[in-house]
């Protein structure tokens, strides 16, 4: 299978662009004391769609941005041609555009955001992160998903998760620290020989300077994650908040109020301090390896 080259615009495509777009809007909002309602009666919407607009959530019209700009006042022609231009690329479809055949709408946002994040953090309690999968134990994870799919299909989505590996790797890659049960390295997903390979690579992923991976063993009991996996996503500019984000079978949720996430990043700080330490990693995958041997 050939890999996808992720291309077209920044790191994060164009959702990194509509995040900077919209903070810089709310600011300019703000700053005016307009409310959301009357930004959205501006631009003939709800104060629904302004929100949408201000986090980055939904594609913007260079219209509305124009009409919001005298709204706001911004009169200068430099400083409105910048905006609407950053409105322009933000809708420059990103690079996973050619894969929303097998890509769920509700996942096309968090796509973006790996890709536009400088550090994602991640517990995982069923399988290995996608980042780091194998290409034959994510076949085997999205056959278990999609039993009776065509071929072609579950090639594409194996396809669409390699080609998220690559940031990983590139120039300026995020930090990406992931912590997994136990339970993840010791259930046979495809079989003993995929996880063989799966616990090797982990193994070569954590050579990788911008890559922690701890583990929670068995030993540990209960801990701070008990309802299911998650991940929170930091960004390079200040004014654009951490996402938390948690995935259900047929949906997902995107959290970035201040006190949602700061419930999370407090379930993550401990899952760390009761997972064992990163040194110790390299022991425990090298013990799971030898279970299928």
């Amino acid at each position: 299978m050939t890999t996808a080259q992720p291309q077209g615009g920044p790191a994060g495509g164009p959702t990194v662009l509509r995040m900077l777009l919209g903070a810089q809007l709310r600011k300019l909002r703000e700053g005016q004391g307009i409310s959301r309602e009357t930004a959205g009666w501006e631009i003939r919407s709800s104060e629904s769609k302004i929100s949408r607009l201000e986090l980055g959530r939904v594609g913007f019209k260079e219209r509305d941005v124009a009409d919001l700009l005298t709204l706001y006042g911004v009169n200068d022609e430099a400083e409105r041609a910048a905006l609407l231009s950053l409105a322009h690329q933000a809708n420059t479809p990103g690079w996973w555009h050619r894969y929303t055949d097998v890509l769920p709408a509700w996942f096309h946002s968090y796509v973006g955001l790996e890709a536009a994040a400088t550090l994602i953090r991640t517990y995982e309690i069923q399988f290995v992160p996608g980042l780091l999968q194998t290409e034959e134990y994510a076949r085997a994870v999205v056959l278990l998903g999609h039993r009776g799919a065509p071929l072609a299909e579950v090639d594409r989505r194996i396809h669409l998760r390699m080609a998220r590996q690559q940031l990983l790797t590139r120039p300026g890659a995020p930090r990406f620290w992931a912590v997994v049960d136990e339970a993840v390295l010791r259930r046979p997903i495809g079989g003993a020989k995929v996880m063989r390979r799966q616990l090797e690579a982990l193994m070569e992923a954590t050579e990788l300077r911008n890559v922690t991976l701890q583990v929670i063993p068995f030993e540990a009991g209960g801990h701070a994650a008990a309802g299911g996996a998650f991940a929170i996503l930091r960004f390079p500019d200040q004014d654009l908040p951490d996402v938390a984000y948690t995935e259900q079978l047929t949906s997902a949720f995107y959290l970035d109020k201040r006190a949602d996430v700061d419930q999370y990043t407090e379930a993550m700080n401990r899952l760390c301090i009761e997972a064992e330490p990163p040194a110790r990693t390299h022991d425990i995958l090298a013990s799971a390896l030898r279970d299928f041997a």
